[in-house]
């Protein structure tokens, strides 16, 4: 029997933490990523403040206690003075992997000059990975589409839930025999 790999998306914005604002960055993250898995999954959605205290607490939780396999972490990464999402997941790392961000900002330049802004990231803790995307959904399939193909098997080697991709849309690399 396959096992259900739990994904959470966690929106960090202060707006759409009150209901000022529409979270789309959550939806949109969890469209990309039901559309790409094939295998079980179980997705957690939550909205918190931006704040690195309040942010490295949810992260830490969802590893630690709820058992997250993958973390998608959407807001915060820009240059704004809020914007204290890369901290708050660099102070819940054990290992950083800095070619998810890398090759996220180079997939992002191609649709839009500010892409060289973005801070995002990609971190383990235990067994989880933790990316942090872009909270505009066609942002998030930009970036998603350009790394995904790796994190089956980083997930792999993490240790984590095994989790299979649709090849049409997004073909995981895993090397022979794994």
């Amino acid at each position: 029997m396959t096992e259900t790999a739990h994904i959470a998306i966690v929106t960090v914005s202060d707006r759409a933490h009150r209901g000022e604002y529409e979270d789309k960055g959550g939806p949109g993250a969890e469209d990309w990523l039901r559309a790409t898995i094939t295998s079980p999954i179980r997705i957690t959605r939550l909205i918190v403040p931006d704040g690195r205290e309040g942010v490295a607490e949810t992260l830490r939780d969802l590893c630690d206690s709820e058992g997250a396999d993958l973390i998608l972490v959407t807001g915060g990464t820009g240059p704004a003075p809020r914007d204290l999402t890369p901290e708050a997941v660099a102070d819940v790392a054990h290992r950083e992997y800095p070619g998810f961000g890398e090759e996220m900002r180079r997939a992002s330049l191609r649709e839009v000059p500010t892409a060289i802004l973005s801070r995002q990231t990609a971190v383990s803790r235990g067994k989880t990975l933790i990316i942090t995307i872009p909270g505009k959904p066609s942002a998030i399939a930009t970036c998603m589409d350009a790394v995904f193909a790796a994190v089956p098997y980083c997930l792999d080697l993490l240790g984590a839930a095994r989790i299979e991709t649709d090849p049409a849309r997004i073909k995981a690399f895993r090397p022979k025999g794994a």
